[in-house]
């Protein structure tokens, strides 16, 4: 059994306006045994297409190594954009040691309704994947129903987006209270590609643009939330 405990703290300044929100990263990120083009941060895995696809939106030309420019390039990014990161599982327990979400056992959740709460300018979390087994989704409905809260479908359509009202801390009205908007992006995980060859739009286009991948269908629904 490996504990896995997450390496990194939510990196949220005070003009934050979105949250991405994942799970945990690969193990190799606790133990500090990198691969040549991961970063040391988050989502810093090169099997992890979330740069690739940022990098590709806003023409970044990213760095894909182990330097500290390389995580520079990306908190300059993230400040710039007032972008934040709060993973939402702080540890689990692995019977293997792979990234997989669905082999996380003994999960130890973060109180993201507590950064919410501790930061006011934010009202989007961008969820990494959708609400399948162990997905980041999957574990925040769990966790606001410790506060009481619930999701509201607001569209169904890929990606998903969901609202809940957070309470803030004087309750009686109705202005004291706060929508925060929640986006189920489509995963970067290879496992997608299936769910995605299945979706009407991205059939339109790849008929239309044989050349057509998922990679750009990603980056096409990725571009309208960063």
């Amino acid at each position: 059994m490996f504990k896995q405990k997450h390496p990194y703290q939510p990196f949220i300044k005070n003009d934050t306006t979105k949250l991405i929100v994942g799970t945990l990263p690969p193990p190799r990120f606790s133990t500090g045994e990198l691969l040549e083009r991961d970063v040391d941060f988050c989502y810093g895995s090169y099997y992890n297409s979330l740069w690739l696809f940022i990098d590709k939106i806003h023409n970044l030309n990213l760095r894909y190594d182990n330097s500290e420019e390389a995580i520079a390039e990306r908190k300059y990014f993230l400040q710039k954009h007032k972008i934040g990161v709060c993973d939402i599982v702080e540890s689990a327990d692995r019977q293997r040691i792979d990234a997989s979400d669905l082999g996380m056992e003994n999960i130890k959740l973060r109180d993201l309704i507590g950064y919410l709460k501790k930061h006011p300018n934010i009202d989007t979390l961008l969820f990494t994947g959708g609400n399948s087994k162990n997905g980041p989704e999957y574990f925040f409905r769990r966790h606001i129903k410790e506060y009481g809260l619930k999701l509201e479908l607001v569209s169904n359509e890929t990606p998903r987006i969901h609202q809940f009202v957070l309470p803030t801390e004087e309750q009686e009205t109705v202005e004291s209270t706060r929508k925060i908007k929640t986006v189920s992006l489509t995963s970067g995980s290879g496992a997608a590609n299936i769910s995605i060859s299945r979706i009407p739009l991205y059939k339109q286009l790849k008929a239309k643009n044989p050349k057509f991948n998922t990679f750009d269908y990603r980056v096409m629904q990725y571009s309208e939330f960063f």
